[in-house]
């Protein structure tokens, strides 16, 4: 497999159906929302959907959620030290930083991905990977309406002496909203974490099927859809244009429900427009 010799950009756009995308604990779990009432879903939700997309695709990824782990460890010390190189050099005080993160990557596709910090009590090592995709929160096109509604739980808990009173609380969704997030791949992050070109197409598979298997209560079945995945792979290393220039050249306008998506053309560059599965 070829390291990644070009840098890419890309987009995704979204859409948002009665469901709450990603709530604030801060917030009485409410949609994230800016102060110019757009909605927000946070770069840390988005690398965990990502996560979970290539943990379904097969890939070994170090930080799995406890509720998907497949491989029997409880926590991120012990996934590390189950390989026999890495729980070796951390061990040793004079443990060498850079084969540790070069092995990490090689094990782990979010490590080479997104990097890691490897620092964990007792360990007189501390290594820090910092990994070529880069993402940004998802933002709404317009601001969102965030419908909140009063539930009840009319069961105990636990068995008592008398029935308890019911037990109220709060759901919150939003009615209906069109995200969408950037992102891009650094050529020289990739050097250091091994990241390749097979990798970088892996990511797009993930992004472009972001919501299958993420239904909750919160997220029912269907309540999320990806609609455009926009993929710009440059002709060289630097790129022919910055990163900024080129997640700009997106428009998206709203019709009815649905997202219009315009993207102007940046000479030499070629901007894959590829539909959401």
């Amino acid at each position: 497999m070829t390291t990644l010799d070009h840098k890419i950009d890309f987009a995704v756009i979204f859409t948002v159906t009665n469901a709450n995308p990603n709530g604030d604990p801060l917030n009485g779990n409410r949609p994230r929302q800016n102060f110019e009432g757009y909605g927000e879903v946070s770069d840390v939700a988005i690398k965990r959907k990502i996560r979970n997309r290539l943990q379904d695709m097969g890939e070994a990824i170090f930080v799995q959620s406890d509720d998907r782990a497949n491989d029997g460890f409880k926590s991120l010390n012990d996934r590390a030290e189950s390989v026999p190189e890495l729980a070796k050099i951390k061990k040793d005080k004079k443990g060498n930083a850079d084969t540790f993160a070069l092995v990490a990557a090689q094990t782990w596709y979010d490590v080479r991905a997104f990097g890691q910090v490897f620092a964990f009590k007792g360990d007189s090592l501390s290594v820090g990977v910092r990994g070529p995709v880069s993402i940004h929160p998802a933002i709404s096109i317009e601001p969102i309406n965030i419908t909140s509604t009063q539930i009840t739980k009319s069961v105990n808990s636990v068995t008592g002496d008398k029935k308890g009173s019911d037990t109220m609380g709060m759901k919150h969704r939003v009615d209906r909203g069109i995200y969408k997030f950037v992102g891009s791949i650094n050529t020289q992050l990739a050097e250091k974490t091994g990241f390749t070109n097979e990798d970088a197409q892996k990511l797009k598979e993930a992004l472009l099927s972001l919501f299958e298997n993420d239904a909750s209560s919160a997220r029912p079945e269907g309540s999320l859809e990806v609609k455009k995945v926009i993929w710009w792979e440059h002709n060289s290393k630097l790129g022919q244009y910055s990163s900024a220039k080129v997640h700009h050249s997106i428009t998206v306008t709203v019709d009815g429900d649905e997202p219009v998506v315009d993207v102007a053309g940046l000479e030499g560059l070629k901007a894959d427009v590829l539909e959401g599965r």
